[in-house]
């Protein structure tokens, strides 16, 4: 008997996302985190993937480069000394969704959707850092614009201060 949705979640949704990474502008899986989620080997994974290559075009996946590997080694802490020595490949959001399709195993499927949600809520997060960050550079502009308005206002007031005081008249009525 298939399990509900709501036993879809066995991996907290935060393990996922900090396994996600940005390279080449493209928000990306690692094949060796994606093996240990969909509990399989890398290698199988990769097998599996070489066995069905027409299904994987570059914006699907693809290999990093030695100094995007030796990037990713250090953003992520993981040691030089063990693990792997080979660049590994990467899997963008609609390759992650190919590989349930690949594996063909309940785990994939069920992966693969905690997955996608992953990339979407981040997607989500962007957006709204988007409009955010929109916000801020409308008050930075609005804050320039009175800033300078001070300025003239001040370099204004200055300017009267160097004047030479009006003359002075008695104050009352003249006396005659």
């Amino acid at each position: 008997m298939p399990k509900p949705a709501a036993q879809i979640e066995t991996v907290p949704a935060e393990v996922v996302e900090r396994r996600i990474y940005l390279i080449r502008g493209e928000k990306v899986m690692i094949d060796s985190d994606l093996a240990e989620l969909y509990h399989v080997t890398t290698g199988n994974l990769n097998l599996a993937v070489r066995r069905n290559a027409e299904r994987f075009p570059l914006d699907f996946m693809f290999q990093l480069t030695e100094e995007e590997f030796e990037n990713l080694i250090l953003q992520t802490a993981r040691s030089s000394w063990g693990g792997k020595r080979k660049r590994p490949y990467v899997f963008t959001e609609h390759g992650v969704a190919m590989l349930s399709a690949v594996l063909r195993s309940r785990r994939a499927v069920e992966m693969s959707i905690l997955i996608v949600r992953a990339f979407v809520k981040l997607r989500e997060m962007v957006a709204s850092n988007r409009e955010l960050a929109l916000r801020m550079e409308n008050l930075e502009a609005a804050q320039r614009e009175h800033a300078s308005v001070i300025n003239i206002l001040v370099n204004e007031i200055e300017d009267l201060r160097m004047l030479p005081p009006p003359p002075s008249r008695r104050i009352g009525f003249p006396a005659h």
